[in-house]
């Protein structure tokens, strides 16, 4: 009688876990409301790596837009969505790239081209030989991401050319933006939006605040810019018609998930209770 008590016992434990972790019992949010992802890079994991959370490989990559493609998602840029979220059809979604790696172009863009999906790409201007992850936590300071290639100035006007890629801003550096003066928030978030907009030979409607992180000057600042939209990396679904459109959540796609995860994210804006 003691092992089926035990066994009872092991098997509610199991489920309390697995309910806890992917949360399949929460309610769909309304597919009123636009989803927007959130990825860094499309590529395979490096064995050892700190930062794998961001690569999520070409053959996921092409599984989730496959599964959207497949269930009537509408792919537009974040620049889209702003501009028509009075009249956006059910099922929209946005992909979204931070910082402006090399396999955006190389993995990502055929698949994207695959599945005539839309992205928009938040590129940091002074991307390459960087590290900008230890002005979040000096810990990690390994080295890792600046040594991931970026794209160049070509490959960005190639993306455009496609017809695909938006380009938004992701600041110049990259820099933790409420430790700033104000000349240099100045620089991070008026003079990414010039320069990308002078180099390029387009209008940057979109930004990212690097990290996640801003106060009420960084917000007040890239209203007053000109950018029409930004995003966050608060976890969830934003409703455009009530958000502040500064301050648009996010759905996280972790190169950790696995595909069931992703559609729970599709799904509630999240995989489990807290994530």
């Amino acid at each position: 009688m003691s092992i089926y008590i035990g066994l009872i016992l092991f098997l509610v434990l199991l489920g309390a876990y697995y309910s806890h972790r992917y949360a399949w019992w929460k309610k769909a949010v309304p597919f009123q409301y636009p989803r927007i992802l959130m990825y860094h890079m499309i590529s395979d994991p490096i064995t050892g790596a700190k930062f794998n959370s961001l690569r999520v490989s070409p053959e996921m990559f092409e599984k989730q837009l496959r599964y959207l493609a497949d269930n009537d998602w509408q792919f537009f840029t974040m620049s889209e969505l702003l501009s028509n979220k009075d009249q956006l059809p059910e099922k929209s979604i946005a992909i979204t790239f931070d910082d402006g790696y090399q396999d955006n172009i190389s993995n990502a863009l055929p698949l994207l081209k695959k599945y005539k999906a839309k992205a928009t790409i938040y590129l940091v201007i002074d991307r390459h030989n960087r590290e900008w992850s230890s002005k979040r936590k000096k810990k990690n300071n390994s080295g890792e991401l600046m040594a991931e290639p970026k794209l160049s100035d070509e490959q960005v006007k190639e993306l455009l050319e496609s017809g695909l890629v938006e380009i938004g801003s992701h600041t110049v550096t990259h820099d933790n933006l409420p430790t700033l003066s104000e000349e240099q928030k100045h620089d991070e978030i008026v003079g990414s939006k010039k320069k990308i907009e002078d180099l390029f030979d387009i209008k940057c409607h979109s930004f990212c605040y690097p990290f996640g992180l801003f106060d009420q000057a960084d917000l007040a600042l890239v209203e007053s810019a000109g950018y029409t939209n930004a995003t966050t990396v608060e976890t969830g679904i934003s409703n455009f018609k009530e958000t502040n459109p500064y301050l648009l959540k996010r759905v996280t796609v972790s190169g950790k998930d696995n595909f069931y995860a992703f559609k729970l994210k599709i799904k509630t804006g999240r995989r489990g209770i807290k994530k």
